[in-house]
């Protein structure tokens, strides 16, 4: 049985980080928790444009983003600044979501605080006592059965199908062998290889749940007078070699490696307790889809990446990973590995697995990503369903 030492939180699942989230609940709130967040050891910051004048479908969305970001495991303790009321989507509600997780939750309001000043000292006193809780805990061994493992690609090319997302898709086979759990998203890379990716769903009903987010998708794209399988490839995909959306979602698919799928998720909605592969609605936007990932619950991903890719999740470690030889060259200070070696025969596509698996199981164990040490965490942002109002 691998294990991983990590932080046990008070409902049993385990963190491999444990952040301080300073959290905005609204635009409005962005800057006073940026601010806080630069003030205390540990801690980061969640900013977004939303949180106000949203449509009833995007105002839960967004509380879904928020709420899911803040259970994460990685998180060991919450502050929630809000600016007025925005019903619905308040600091208390988030902090009534994330209070069934027993972490350490407080709420500021900027408005009954008394302005601007007198909030940040709220907060800021609030995220010091946490991170006074947060340095007690150690780490602990436990089996990787606790992991969620989250997958993505982002700038893919011909090398992508063939190197870099089937040595994804063994990683996720060797957790899921352990009692873990993997999450694909991005819908919009599923279509065209629809039929491959039902074949593997364990049930009819996980098949025909499968097929109807990809038609849901698609018809939110021709409501807008957009044709998603006219525009994919997208210009740095065909720059990359790719010409057909079928080829581009193949390789795609291949992170899904050979486990069958247990379940089909909505966008940013947690797995279910049961072992396997779990695929997720959701959009290509990289952002978008890996921060669905993260408020599932998901501790680490692994980005595939054929042209090469700054992408990185503020509170899930993200490991780039690339098959291109030229982009690990032009790409490595900000990528962890490069299994190019899958084409010009160095290595097996289980070896290149393999370099993946042991890179997870060392940020698990707490090896920071490049992402990471540069504090380039700039991949946070919600899915939006309506319009502004």
């Amino acid at each position: 049985m691998t294990e991983f030492y990590g932080y046990v939180r008070p409902d049993g699942s385990v963190g491999i980080r444990n952040h301080i989230l300073i959290l905005s609940g609204t635009v409005y709130a962005n800057k006073l928790c940026a601010h806080v967040a630069n003030l205390i050891w540990g801690a980061i910051a969640i900013e977004h444009p939303l949180g106000r004048t949203q449509v009833k479908p995007d105002l839960r969305m967004t509380r879904r983003f928020l709420s899911g970001t803040a259970s994460n495991p990685n998180v060991g303790g919450v502050v929630v600044v809000d600016h007025f009321q925005e019903l619905g989507c308040t600091a208390e509600d988030i902090a009534a979501d994330i209070a069934p997780t027993g972490k350490p939750v407080m709420t500021v309001n900027i408005r009954r605080s008394g302005g601007l000043i007198a909030a940040t000292e709220k907060a800021t006193r609030y995220a010091m006592e946490i991170a006074r809780q947060l340095s007690d805990q150690r780490r602990q061994p436990v089996p990787l059965s606790s992991l969620i493992f989250g997958m993505n690609c982002g700038t893919s090319d011909t090398t992508s199908g063939l190197a870099s997302n089937p040595a994804t898709g063994y990683c996720s086979d060797r957790i899921i062998a352990e009692g873990g759990r993997s999450i694909m998203a991005e819908t919009t890379e599923w279509m065209g290889a629809e039929v491959w990716l039902t074949s593997k769903a364990v049930s009819q009903e996980v098949a025909d749940k499968i097929m109807a987010g990809v038609a849901d998708m698609e018809a939110r794209a021709l409501a807008s007078g957009e044709d998603i399988r006219g525009s994919q490839p997208t210009g740095d995909n065909i720059l990359g070699g790719l010409t057909t959306i079928e080829e581009k979602s193949m390789g795609a698919c291949k992170k899904a490696g050979s486990s069958p799928i247990v379940d089909y998720l909505d966008i940013a909605m947690p797995p279910g307790k049961t072992p396997g592969l779990y695929v997720m609605y959701g959009p290509g936007h990289g952002a978008e889809s890996i921060s669905s990932i993260a408020a599932a619950g998901a501790q680490v991903l692994v980005f595939s990446t054929g042209g090469g890719h700054t992408v990185s999740h503020p509170i899930m470690p993200t490991i780039k990973v690339t098959g291109h030889r030229e982009s690990w060259e032009l790409m490595k200070d900000t990528m962890e590995l490069d299994v190019s070696g899958i084409l010009r025969g160095e290595i097996t596509i289980e070896q290149g697995g393999q370099m993946i698996f042991d890179e997870v199981l060392a940020t698990c164990n707490g090896r920071l990503t490049k992402s990471e040490i540069l504090k380039d965490d700039n991949s946070f942002a919600i899915h939006r369903v309506g319009i502004s109002i």
